[in-house]
């Protein structure tokens, strides 16, 4: 069954289904499973913790997007936002699994996110530059632009907390998906 969010909230781990895989693979009920394939099953959470990361992670995006946008005026900022933003990904990943997370993020938009915080920063960089001042001496633009420099602060963090997001988020199926895991050997030694 599949909520709005395109996420499985079946639970894997319902104790009919589980009861009955054990015993279609020979083993008795509540012994433990050691196959590769029961190794390798996604972890999903009760529906207690599903529905409540359905709940309150719109709340934490939304206020990853505040800490990102007042980031020049108060405590805060780009890095700051960008991480409580990719925290939402990673929330999202632990309670409903990572492959359908990893599969419902695709990896172009993650790409895009990165790239699209880089072009923004680049142009920050690169505008005082055209109006004979240096990178990212955006007061050189308050007598020059009728924005003020105010919103070239605000597109600097913008910029930031886009890259900070999807670095933090490609980083983390990275490392979920084993590339970075270990050898044969070491597998043996900790069994």
């Amino acid at each position: 069954m599949t909520d709005s969010s395109g996420f499985d909230d079946r639970s894997e781990n319902d104790s009919s289904t589980h009861r009955g895989q054990l015993e279609a693979d020979g083993g008795e009920a509540g012994a433990p499973i050691d196959t590769e394939e029961a190794r390798r099953r996604p972890y999903v959470e009760s529906q207690v913790v599903m529905a409540t990361v359905r709940l309150i992670s719109p709340f934490v995006l939304t206020y990853g997007v505040f800490v990102t946008l007042h980031g020049a005026d108060s405590p805060g900022g780009g890095f700051q936002g960008g991480v409580i933003m990719a925290a939402t990904v990673v929330m999202l990943a632990f309670s409903f699994g990572i492959q359908p997370t990893r599969e419902w993020v695709d990896d172009s938009a993650l790409l895009g996110l990165v790239a699209g915080g880089v072009a923004l920063f680049a142009v920050a960089i690169l505008t005082p530059m055209a109006f004979d001042g240096a990178a990212l001496e955006l007061v050189v633009l308050e007598s020059t632009t009728t924005v003020a420099v105010k919103w070239w602060v605000e597109m600097v963090e913008v910029a930031i907390g886009m890259m900070v997001a999807g670095v933090v988020v490609g980083l983390f199926f990275v490392i979920s998906s084993g590339v970075f895991g270990t050898d044969e050997a070491d597998r043996e030694g900790d069994r």
